[in-house]
């Protein structure tokens, strides 16, 4: 999908400005407060922050643009809220634009609404909600839905050798929704159900440059679409200092699951995995943030593409703000989602995540982070297949800068260099 990219400008603005304009956003009796000493010579009194939008995606090409940020400060002088609408212009989709809203009442609960689209195929709406994020209680629980048409999306065939050359394009088409109950036994040990049915269908693509999916690939398993009701079961131990900003502890998280057609999925197939994090302070300016994520897939030859494990892009899908992985997809910044795709999928990541520059803005901490990172990642048929070769694992690396206004809003842009040439990313939360 294309993804709210601009959201790293948004957390930016906390970075240029000496002082905050805030209100409340759900407040009328408040809406014209920030008028009253307007200047247009001076920044410090204008009712929003403008931010111009030059971003690019390996797989949605260049969008450009201009949105109009509200951030709301609580008492704590910490941001409980982002209005942050938009409207953009892409070299292929056409015009656009997008509203969205992220909330954080509480470090507890947080949830967030965005929809938008282009003046070519693509739409998006998405919401989410989550609420026992620090496992307090005896209970957590998440609840995410999304609709989309995602034009931009590519697929180079099955397999860790894919060739670049057998680049198509296709649109998906889908509806489906994240539902998570977890039963905290303590603050740091979690079991989890979680349920995700889903209803896709495969059509064509925005871009005419760029063959078709059905013609490089007729036979591929589910080339037509189909629905998937997928369950899992999750175990997760977690230590971290900070679900969205985390600088020290680990996180481990092992499921299994499965879908089946007696449950109406068009498709039966088992998966279990794994997700592992650490987080190492070496001072206090600089953590050593690793990753390792693993998927296994016992579907054979039956388990349709959009299903089968991916690698490739800026992070791993939906990750659940209780910080288990919802995704079938693997954080890999060598090129964009869906790289590489096959039944099984094995990666790693290392960052050094090092703080450059901090100051009090816009009634919150501001902090600049610069990231050096290596990703290597590789997909492969049968789990039975060599582990240990290390030949068979595509590395990729760069550089990342980081804006966070903690503790809870971090907006990053990231430099990856992979056997394809450079690809950017851009967006909000961590990549892992």
């Amino acid at each position: 999908m294309i993804k709210f990219v601009q959201g790293l400008a948004c957390v930016l603005t906390l970075l240029i400005a000496s002082q905050a304009w805030s209100f409340s956003l759900l407040d009328p009796s408040t809406w014209g407060a920030g008028f009253k000493n307007f200047s247009a010579t001076n920044p410090d009194t204008w009712p929003f922050i403008p931010v111009p939008e030059i971003t690019t995606d390996p797989n949605s090409g260049t969008t450009v643009g201009l949105m109009a940020a509200f951030l709301n400060t609580d008492s704590k002088h910490q941001i409980d809220s982002i209005l942050a609408p938009d409207i953009n212009v892409n070299s292929t989709l056409g015009a656009g634009a997008t509203f969205r809203y992220f909330a954080y009442p509480s470090e507890d609960t947080q949830w967030f609404v965005v929809a938008g689209g282009s003046q070519k195929i693509a739409t998006q709406v998405e919401a989410d909600y989550g609420t026992g994020l620090t496992r307090h209680k005896w209970w957590s629980a998440q609840i995410h839905f999304m609709y989309e048409r995602d034009p931009t999306e590519r697929f180079f065939g099955i397999g860790n050798n894919s060739s670049f050359n057998n680049q198509t394009n296709y649109t998906t088409d889908q509806i489906y929704s994240d539902m998570l109950f977890g039963w905290n036994i303590t603050e740091n040990f979690q079991l989890a159900a979680y349920f995700r049915p889903r209803w896709l269908r495969i059509q064509h693509g925005g871009f005419s440059s760029i063959p078709s999916i059905g013609s490089l690939f007729p036979n591929v398993k589910g080339l037509h679409g189909g629905s998937v009701m997928l369950g899992r079961l999750m175990a997760t131990y977690d230590t971290r200092d900070s679900i969205k900003v985390p600088t020290r502890g680990t996180m481990v998280s092992a499921y299994a699951g499965g879908a089946d057609r007696v449950l109406g999925s068009s498709v039966s197939y088992n998966e279990f995995g794994f997700d592992a994090r650490h987080y190492l302070r070496l001072n206090s300016r600089m953590t050593l943030a690793g990753h390792v994520f693993a998927r296994y897939v016992t579907g054979g030859n039956e388990t349709p593409f959009w299903e089968m494990s991916w690698l490739g892009g800026d992070g791993p899908g939906q990750i659940s703000d209780l910080g288990i992985p919802l995704s079938n997809e693997s954080t890999w910044r060598g090129y964009g989602a869906g790289r590489y795709i096959d039944n099984n999928l094995e990666a790693a990541n290392l960052e050094l995540r090092t703080k450059v520059y901090e100051a009090d803005v816009f009634n919150t901490h501001g902090t600049l982070e610069v990231a050096p990172f290596v990703d290597i990642g590789r997909v492969f048929h049968y789990a039975s297949q060599n582990p240990l070769r290390i030949d068979a694992f595509h590395p990729a690396g760069g550089l990342g800068f980081r804006a966070i206004a903690l503790p809870f809003v971090v907006g990053f842009l990231d430099f990856g260099y992979g056997a394809d040439g450079l690809a950017v990313f851009s967006g909000v939360n961590y990549p892992f």
